[in-house]
């Protein structure tokens, strides 16, 4: 009777089990909200540090660039270096090293030192994402997977939806320099979390690093980050910069495919590929990448330049958002057992298009309330894709695969959004460039409209003055159109992703 006892109270977490899985959750939402944060944190604090540091529009973008390519090509690392040495190691190191290069670029004085500083900041925030993602997966059973990444996505999710909201702040009433010291209290505490309650994973020391494979994937990546960023500022293939980048990027990636394919010991295991759900998840979360980061590319400029709201009012009317996320999490970690995944990643799909949908007849008069609604629904869309689509994804992954396909999961929703960004920025220009050639062709002595407004003394013809303020307002209303084109067009790219989900199994009963 007593060993029958002793067999099956594992299967009934107690007080104290529970006790830390909370603990250990906390440790790790910190390190990832940390890390989440810096995403996007440092975007609206830019200007104020062009100033301090004396540098031009161009120079200071790599402030952002060097973040991003740094943790692009480190992220693919995280799979071997936590089973060569341990994945709570790593994981103390990477929050030390994002914590002290974090001291380090608020404490820069030069703009050489806050990109080799940034550089830094990526190179060790690369594997605090899927680490925490590992850890929660591994810590929860089965029938508990989707509340664990519910409350995982909320610090993935919020992170970059709020960083512009906090660096607005910080930067406006105390110093850009505080968007880079507000990370020392979330390390000092993530640190002491994981060190006490996260448990070391055993380091297989036989396995060896294939360099070359790494080089290539390496390259692929920064290759690509560099083209992304630097694409539309340089007129993309018009400049010898961009051809070489993008020729670069795609023969190493070709070579990487070949060489994980022939290779004894390759950088990456083919045969994770071989688990459905998680190749299939790969690209569905590289689709919502795209839209992801986008709409926070458009919106603020926006808000700014076409209905003069300040930086501050920009955050405070974008912060809705995060809460709808955040609502939608715990709605979906509760209804994860009664509910397909799949159905819930479909209504996250068309909430996410009807908003998307709505801002596309946007104005420069639309009110606060429609910005925050279309917003908060945004959000709820947002939080009804990601949670579902991180179960279902490693659902049937083996055990063993975990910490590299997080890592990856990671990857392609970063590559995503910096796709999503650069493909709406260029788009942005192209389409007022065309919108306004289309306006320019009514701008003649026939048009009705303009004679009533001229003979009401609207606009003046007659002048040079005149004629330059009838210029900017075409062109406003060209970048207005624009903006509502570019928003359709990630409409379009969210129902893209609805039919991937026939591909999807659904995930085991525990």
């Amino acid at each position: 009777m007593s060993a029958g006892a002793a067999t099956s109270t594992p299967a009934v977490p107690g007080r104290s089990e529970t006790a830390h899985r909370a603990l250990v959750t906390v440790a790790v939402m910190l390190a990832t909200i940390m890390q989440a944060l810096d995403t996007t944190i440092a975007n609206v604090a830019l200007p104020h540090m062009q100033g301090a540091m004396g540098a031009t529009q161009d120079q200071i973008s790599w402030v952002l660039t060097s973040y991003i390519v740094a943790s692009a090509i480190c992220l693919p690392l995280t799979g071997f270096l936590s089973a060569r040495y341990g994945r709570r190691r790593l994981f103390l190191w990477s929050v030390v090293g994002f914590t002290v290069a974090s001291m380090l670029c608020g404490a820069a004085q030069s703009l050489s030192q806050i990109v080799i500083f940034r550089l830094l900041q990526g190179v060790f925030g690369a594997a605090l994402v899927p680490l925490s993602q590992s850890v929660m997966l591994d810590t929860y059973p089965r029938e508990k997977i989707a509340s664990a990444m519910a409350l995982w996505g909320m610090g993935v999710m919020i992170g970059p939806i709020l960083g512009p909201s906090l660096g607005g702040w910080l930067t406006e009433y105390y110093d850009w320099r505080w968007v880079f010291y507000i990370n020392l209290p979330f390390g000092v505490l993530a640190w002491l979390g994981i060190a006490a309650y996260v448990k070391e994973t055993p380091p297989d020391r036989a396995r060896r690093f294939d360099l070359f494979g790494f080089a290539l994937l390496a390259l692929a990546i920064g290759a690509l980050q560099t083209l992304l960023d630097r694409g539309e500022s340089l007129n993309w293939f018009e400049s010898a910069e961009i051809v070489i980048e993008a020729g670069l990027a795609g023969m190493c990636f070709y070579l990487f495919v070949a060489h994980i394919l022939t290779a004894r010991q390759p950088f990456i295991e083919p045969a994770l590929f071989r688990d459905r759900n998680l190749s299939v998840g790969l690209v569905i979360v590289f689709l919502i990448g795209i839209i992801l980061l986008s709409t926070m590319a458009l919106l603020p400029p926006f808000m700014q330049n076409l209905m003069g709201y300040p930086v501050l009012d920009v955050g405070l009317l974008l912060a809705p958002r995060g809460l709808g996320t955040m609502f939608a999490m715990m709605l979906v970690g509760r209804l994860a057992a009664r509910i397909d995944a799949r159905l819930m990643i479909l209504f996250g799909l068309g909430l996410t298009s009807a908003s998307l949908w709505e801002m596309s007849f946007f104005t420069p008069q639309v009110g606060s309330w429609d910005i925050v609604r279309t917003g908060v629904v945004q959000g709820l869309g947002f939080g009804f894709i990601f949670v579902p689509l991180s179960t279902l994804t490693f659902s049937t992954l083996a055990t063993h695969f975990r910490t590299e396909g997080t890592a990856l999961y990671s990857l392609m929703r970063n590559i995503g959004s910096s796709i999503g960004i650069s493909v709406v920025m260029t788009k942005l220009a192209q389409y007022t460039q065309a919108n306004h050639a289309a306006f320019s062709a009514y701008v003649t002595p026939f048009n009705e409209a303009l004679r009533q407004a001229v003979e009401q003394g609207a606009y003046s013809l007659g002048s040079t003055a005149g004629l330059v303020g009838l210029n900017a307002e075409v062109t406003r209303q060209a970048l207005t159109l624009a903006y509502l084109q570019d928003f359709r067009l990630m409409m379009w790219i969210t129902l893209a992703a609805a039919p991937l989900l026939l591909l999807l199994r659904p995930a085991r009963k525990a």
